[in-house]
Order: C-alpha cells, then sequence, then structure tokens
C-alpha cells in the first residue's frame, strides 16, 4: 500500500532540519496547522497528514474494526514514520491525538523522542477522584446527536469547541471541516474519542513531554491539563493564555513559539 497517498502526506521545511510531525485531532486534517507550519519550517523538517478517513486521504483504506480504537489512529502515525524511515521525532498530537500519540511512541520507541501534547485529555468523562469534564450522560447526549444529524450537530458544536465567540470565522473554518468529513467515519471517530480512557497509557511515556492548554477550554478543561502533567513525570505544562480547544488556530504564534521553546529546551 502506499502510505504517502493514503494518508496524504506532506512535508515541507528543512530538508536538513530536526523533524517534527504534527497530526491533527477528531474532525479535522493538516490544514488545521497551516498558521504554524511558517514559523516551524524554518528549522524544522515538518511532516503533516490526514488520518485514513480524514481531509485528502484514501477514504476506501477506511475500517471500521481499525478504526474503532485509538490504537488504529496509532498505527496511522507509526507506519507513516515508518514509510518516512523517521527516526528521532518529535511528535506534536492535537486533542484525542494526543493520546494516540502517546500509544505511537510506545509502538515505536526508537522513533519518537519527544512528545508535545496539545489540549490534551485522556478520558472525557468524570470519575470519582477525576475530572474528564463530561459526564458519562452529557457524552451519549452528545454522541446521539451527533449519530442522528451530524452536519447539524457539527453546525451547533464547532463553535463551542473552537471558542472565541468574538472571533466566529474560526468557528465557522472548525464547522467546515467538520462537515468535510463522511458522516459514517465521523461518528465512528467521535465514539472513539470520547468513549476512550488512555489514563493508564499515560504510564508508559518516557520521553520529554510538553503539555499545552489554554486558559479556558470546554473539551478539556485545566484539570486535565494538571491530571496529565501529573501523570507524566519530568514533563512540561505551559498555559497559553488563548481560549478554546484549537490554539494552532486561535493563537498559532503562542502555540509555534511554546514549541520552539520547549524543542530547544530538549536539545
Amino acid at each position: 500500500m502506499d502510505i504517502r497517498r493514503r494518508n496524504n502526506v506532506t512535508v515541507t521545511g528543512r530538508a536538513d532540519g530536526p523533524v517534527l510531525v504534527l497530526v491533527h485531532g477528531f474532525g479535522c486534517d493538516q490544514n488545521m496547522w497551516r498558521l504554524v507550519v511558517p514559523a516551524l519550517a524554518k528549522d524544522y523538517r515538518v511532516v503533516l497528514f490526514d488520518y485514513v478517513g480524514s481531509g485528502r486521504s484514501d477514504a476506501s483504506a477506511w475500517s471500521e474494526q481499525r478504526y474503532s480504537s485509538l490504537g488504529g489512529y496509532a498505527r496511522d502515525i507509526v507506519e507513516v514514520l515508518e514509510e518516512l524511515d523517521l527516526r528521532d521525532v518529535a511528535l506534536v498530537g492535537h486533542s484525542v491525538s494526543a493520546m494516540a500519540g502517546v500509544l505511537a511512541a510506545a509502538q515505536a520507541p526508537k522513533r519518537i523522542s519527544r512528545l508535545m501534547m496539545i489540549a490534551p485529555s485522556p478520558r472525557y468523562i468524570d470519575e470519582d477522584g477525576y475530572r474528564g469534564g463530561f459526564s458519562a450522560g452529557d457524552i451519549d447526549e452528545l454522541l446521539e446527536s451527533l449519530e442522528s444529524n451530524y452536519l447539524g450537530w457539527s453546525a451547533a458544536m464547532a463553535p463551542v469547541i473552537m471558542g472565541n465567540a468574538d472571533r466566529p470565522e474560526l468557528g465557522e473554518e472548525l464547522t467546515t471541516s467538520f462537515c468535510a468529513t463522511d458522516p459514517a467515519i465521523a461518528r465512528v471517530f467521535a465514539r472513539t474519542t470520547f468513549l476512550s480512557d488512555s489514563r493508564k497509557d499515560l504510564l508508559s511515556v518516557a520521553v520529554p513531554t510538553l503539555v499545552l492548554e489554554c486558559v479556558q477550554d470546554v473539551i478539556a478543561p485545566r484539570e486535565v491539563g494538571a491530571y496529565v502533567h501529573a501523570a507524566i513525570p519530568g514533563s512540561r505544562l505551559v498555559t497559553l493564555d488563548a481560549t478554546g480547544h484549537c490554539p494552532q488556530l486561535s493563537a498559532p504564534e503562542a502555540t509555534a513559539e511554546a514549541i520552539i521553546g520547549f524543542l530547544g529546551e530538549c536539545r
């Protein structure tokens, strides 16, 4: 199989620079990184791709069985790294892809040497002693709404997820991205995302890790960032002066600066 075509792999930046792989989250594609790529590409070889079923990937390669668990998305990451024969990679995962990145790092420890998690959440559902931001009923209602009317759900939820109500163009962009995803694929990805529990997987992280959160994020509240930071010994927690769940769009300069600063510390 042609992995580069399957995952619509794009490589830019310095050909001889350290490798930085950017991985998008639910309902998105590699285009979500476009505002941070110019700053990163000055010194890094930047690799982007779309998960199978997202963006301009080969949707014919999608399988409900494979992508009904985060392991399927982690396999996409690892297979892209193997196809390009990349090693000593710094992996940036947004949202649910932060946890897919954790799994990928465990699967390919010789290829991934640093992790950066933007707005991560290992579990979205509250539990005794843990606050993920949603009750089980909240998630059930969210998934039922998504499955019954995906386009309507996208139009209603994307602006909430994005935040920044004073910049409606950001919510509109996320709505467009959500609506471009095949509803059948989106339903599976959503269930995989919002019903996942990756808390134990955090214990496997053995590489330098940055946890990047926003001051206000309805999907990944700050208690979650604190939890992830505490669960990964030696990790660094940075709180951006930004709101919403997609700082690579709402605060691209600060996001790029945090990534570059962390990578500089890791040299």
